[in-house]
């Protein structure tokens, strides 16, 4: 077989190169993602459609035309691999200072549609799915999950002991993201990239557990089907907040990619309120006396047990005003579940 001389492919590298995005998303796509504290980044704010990741237009993210020497293939334009091209590879940060709170109220409802995204996520992943009547088509009583992480089934019922059954993931979890970046955001920033649908999948407790906050090169999906669009959603979320990688992780997800190389960045859209059937709340036995406010507690009755027994709840924030009297233990945007 001949050689092309190596200034013939550098060129044509080069050329390739031009063609690559240096975005992820569409005019559909999710709020804008968060600004960061230093001089280089722009700082959030409200969501403005000139830009989808927090670098100005004066500091834009590397690009690459090609995969890495070893690769025989120019990578296609637009595609997932083109993208981890792109990515900073450098080491991992110390994970010193970690917490969930640093990434905000968990279940923000960031696009402000009235609904928290835990139930966003659920209308959205979810088939079959009721909702409860009286909370404008966003709290989702039950449905049925097709879990992406390991291909199996799993029943949704709201309840006290039955809601975990089904959990919404950071496909880039929180703590990598802090280690690879995320340091560097502001609250806000922070806060928006932990509630960004790109970035979140409902899936089954067991695989959620699995996970953890590993990375690709410490743990794929067992369901071998969905590892091109799992590596691939990764790499769009990274590629949109300008995280680095790893070099196991490039590695790792450079071999995924290997046995599908046109796998395209995915897009996410707004997620629509409604949808699925509803079902009617018990009436209740009798109607509120006063209007709750913030720091006061239900008139009539002192716990949620109380409430519950007589038909009440549960109370989703933003659509039910009794959410204020009652404590929101897993601050999931709903009391008395």
């Amino acid at each position: 077989m001949s050689r092309q001389p190596v200034g013939v492919i550098a060129v044509a590298a080069l050329l390739l190169a031009a063609c690559q995005p240096t975005t992820v998303g569409s005019a559909t796509a999710g709020p804008t993602p968060p600004g960061a504290t230093t001089s280089s980044l722009v700082s959030p704010g409200r969501p403005t459609p000139s830009t989808d990741a927090p670098f100005s237009a004066a500091t834009p993210p590397p690009t690459a035309a090609t995969t890495d020497a070893s690769s025989p293939t120019a990578v296609p334009p637009g595609s997932a691999l083109a993208a981890l091209a792109t990515l900073p590879v450098k080491g991992r940060a110390p994970k010193t200072g970690y917490t969930r709170a640093l990434f905000g109220q968990a279940w923000a409802d960031v696009d402000r549609n009235g609904c928290d995204t835990r139930n966003d996520v659920l209308r959205r992943d979810l088939t079959r799915y009721v909702l409860k009547a009286g909370t404008n088509g966003c709290l989702v009583l039950s449905g049925t999950l097709k879990d992406p992480y390991s291909g199996t089934s799993v029943a949704f019922i709201r309840g006290a002991a039955t809601s975990a059954a089904v959990q919404i993931d950071h496909v880039v979890a929180l703590s990598d993201a802090w280690q690879k970046g995320a340091q560097q955001w502001t609250a806000s920033g922070r806060t928006q990239f932990a509630n960004d649908p790109l970035n979140l999948l409902a899936v089954g407790r067991r695989s959620n557990d699995a996970k953890s906050d590993g990375d690709a090169a410490t743990w794929l999906p067992p369901n071998k089907v969905f590892r091109c669009a799992y590596v691939a959603r990764q790499v769009a979320v990274k590629h949109r907040y300008h995280l680095w990688v790893t070099s196991a992780e490039k590695a790792a997800i450079g071999r995924v990619l290997a046995t599908c190389p046109t796998q395209k960045l995915p897009t996410v859209g707004p997620i629509a309120l409604g949808g699925g059937t509803t079902a009617q709340s018990p009436t209740p036995t009798s109607a509120p006396t006063t209007a709750p406010s913030s720091g006061t507690t239900d008139p009539r009755f002192g716990t949620c047990k109380a409430a519950k027994a007589a038909g009440y709840g549960p109370y989703c924030r933003g659509t039910d005003p009794e959410y204020a009297w009652y404590r929101d233990a897993d601050h999931d945007g709903i009391a008395c579940e």
